[in-house]
């Protein structure tokens, strides 16, 4: 389960199964081929297309098809994509951000909409969750990279407002509005790193039952499936003893 930080913040995007690969590689393109044609298809000048190339690397996209999906933001045939956020929530009053993106906007509400309702939750209005949460830049790379104490030292250095580390990987947060610097800064001492994003980590937990999280899972996993969709996060607080039960094979 990708994304299941220190902070709890589930960002679902389904890495580990072959079969979602494609659907992976799929959305990570479109990011590129937006962030190409809402900019320069330079990467040096477009830090929004720098940043999707960089994650979409992380994800091991192959070379061959980011090269395309960048070509294909001069083509006159490609669609104009609009960034749309929805919010609701989910079974046991846990707190959703859904982002996607959309060349049609009645299509996808209706189908996150449609997948609240399937599984006990209700699409809310813009903002009725996303004050329980910070938008802030996110940036990882694995634990061997650094030792914890190294890492934050550069963290503090580079400007940013935290870094935490756990068995897997250390995660520096900063201002959505610093990230380019803090990304730039680290880099310079650690490597490309392994994601660059921006992220919505909540204040407030919402902790869960299995009953409740296990039909959470499926509804997030269901709002992740879309095509429209890119990410989704959620203030879900889930008990080791019930994150073993759901995903006894992890």
């Amino acid at each position: 389960m990708a994304g299941h930080s220190q902070y709890k913040n589930i960002m679902f995007r389904k890495g580990k199964q072959d079969k979602l690969r494609s659907k992976i590689f799929s959305k990570l393109a479109r990011e590129i081929t937006v962030a190409a044609k809402a900019g320069v298809p330079d990467p040096a000048a477009n830090a929004r297309l720098r940043l999707a190339i960089q994650n979409a690397r992380a994800e091991n996209l192959p070379k061959d098809n980011i090269e395309r999906a960048i070509k294909k933001a001069s083509g006159a045939d490609e669609g104009n994509f609009d960034n749309v956020r929805y919010e609701g929530y989910g079974p046991g009053g846990v707190a959703i951000i859904v982002e996607a993106l959309t060349d049609n906007r009645n299509r996808t509400a209706s189908n996150v909409r449609s997948s609240f309702t399937k599984l006990g939750g209700h699409l809310g209005e813009t903002n009725s969750v996303s004050f329980m949460f910070s938008h802030v830049g996110e940036v990882t790379y694995p634990l061997a990279k650094a030792s914890v104490d190294a890492m934050m030292d550069a963290a503090i250095e580079a400007g940013a407002d935290d870094a935490t580390s756990d068995e897997t990987s250390h995660a520096i947060i900063c201002a959505f509005e610093n990230l380019n610097d803090v990304a730039a800064a680290l880099a310079t001492k650690f490597g490309e790193a392994q994601s660059v994003k921006m992220i919505w980590k909540p204040n407030v937990m919402a902790p869960v039952d299995f009953e409740k999280a296990e039909t959470l899972m499926k509804l997030i996993e269901m709002l992740d499936e879309d095509d429209d969709v890119q990410v989704v996060f959620s203030n879900v607080d889930i008990p080791d003893d019930v994150m073993a039960k759901l995903y006894p094979e992890e």
